[in-house]
C-alpha cells in the first residue's frame, strides 16, 4: 500500500518535514516514490508554512493512496493556488 506521509529533515529542535508518497513497508525518513511538497513547523515571518502540489496528491489519492492524519490535515488547510 502506498501512503502519503511525512519526512523529518531540519536540524535538531528545528523540524522540516518533506510531504512524501511512499510505500508503507519504507523507514520514515527512507526511500520515497515521488516528493509533494513540504512542512515548515516553525516557520516565522513570512516565511512558507505549508506548500503541496495538489494536483499530484490527488492523483495519488486517486490512485488509491493514503493521507496520514497529520497529511490529511495539511492538504486541507493547504493554500489553493490562483487560478
Amino acid at each position: 500500500m502506498v501512503k502519503i506521509r511525512l519526512t523529518r529533515g531540519g536540524a535538531k529542535k528545528r523540524p522540516f518535514y518533506q510531504i512524501v508518497v511512499a510505500d508503507i513497508r519504507a523507514k520514515r525518513d527512507g526511500r520515497y516514490i515521488e516528493r509533494i511538497g513540504f512542512y515548515n513547523p516553525s516557520a516565522v515571518g513570512g516565511e512558507e508554512k505549508v506548500r503541496v502540489d495538489l494536483a499530484r496528491a490527488e492523483h495519488w489519492i486517486g490512485l488509491g493512496a493514503q493521507p496520514t492524519d497529520r497529511v490529511a490535515q495539511l492538504l486541507a488547510t493547504a493554500p489553493r493556488p490562483a487560478a
